[in-house]
């Protein structure tokens, strides 16, 4: 799994015995090192991540999408999409 961000907050609930039980590996990363994002655009191209989309948007509808990300009711990313 792959997490980033923290809208919710800094704190979360891990059960660690998920990382043992299940042979995870848990990383921390703040992505300053200029080799990581084209490593993390690679992972997207070959399919190996997808990010997680809660809603998507057309830019005229900017405010109703700050509104949905005011709530913070939504896992994932809010998306504006430009017209064309």
């Amino acid at each position: 799994y792959i997490t980033a961000g923290a809208i919710a907050g800094p704190i979360v609930g891990l059960d660690v015995r998920d990382l043992y039980l299940k042979d995870l590996t848990l990383e921390g990363s703040t992505y300053q090192a200029p080799e990581v994002f084209p490593n993390l655009v690679g992972y997207i191209e070959r399919g190996e991540i997808r990010p997680v989309v809660a809603a998507t948007y057309p830019l005229a509808d900017i405010v109703e999408a700050q509104h949905a990300f005011l709530e913070k009711e939504f896992v994932g990313k809010i998306v504006l999409v430009h017209p064309e």
